[in-house]
């Protein structure tokens, strides 16, 4: 199947190339935030430091 775009096939391109660059930065930006949260949380466990939710209404001070 082929498409002809016109005179306007370079413009429609680049904006199908700059829309999928977008969301592939998106993406990577959010895997990059969930790997640096991920490790955040296990270096909070590690030092003890525990959520205050994780607490019952008869262990607050």
């Amino acid at each position: 199947m082929t498409m002809s775009l016109g005179p306007y096939a370079s413009f429609i391109a680049t904006s199908y190339a700059a829309a999928a660059l977008v969301v592939a930065i998106l993406i990577g930006w959010i895997v990059l935030d969930y790997r640096s949260q991920t490790r955040r949380l296990r270096e909070l466990d590690r030092s003890g430091i525990t959520r205050r939710s994780g607490r019952g209404a008869m262990d607050r001070p």
